[in-house]
């Protein structure tokens, strides 16, 4: 008998754990999450988040080839992490509250 996912990384925007990824607050106007398999993620790229194009951009796209769910603490985080997810487009992307931790975490279960 297995119980709940071990969880990883959890702050309460983003959900980390051995089975997959969920985005709270990713679908507009409807809020809910978007849940990612890890299987389907084939990498993803983190960079230093930029000052006008997606630091206040608190919910959509402002560039087409990304979508980011809800997050009001946006403004204040400074590491945007874009997911490759052949078949979803715009990319999944989005600002977790603790990046090094996150990312750490990631790894471990891409297994890279």
């Amino acid at each position: 008998m297995t119980g709940p996912p071990r969880q990883y990384y959890d702050d309460g925007l983003v959900q980390l754990d051995r089975e997959a990824l969920t985005l709270r607050r990713y679908h507009f106007p409807s809020g809910t999450s978007k849940i990612i398999p890890l299987r389907a993620i084939r990498g993803y790229k983190a960079e230093p988040l930029g000052m006008l194009m997606q630091r206040f951009r608190l919910w959509g796209s402002s560039d087409l080839r990304r979508w980011l769910p809800l997050d009001v603490r946006r403004p204040l985080k400074g590491t945007l992490v874009t997911l490759d997810v052949p078949g979803t487009y715009p990319a999944p992307a989005f600002t977790p509250e603790e990046p090094k931790e996150f990312l750490a975490m990631l790894d471990e279960v891409l297994g890279g």
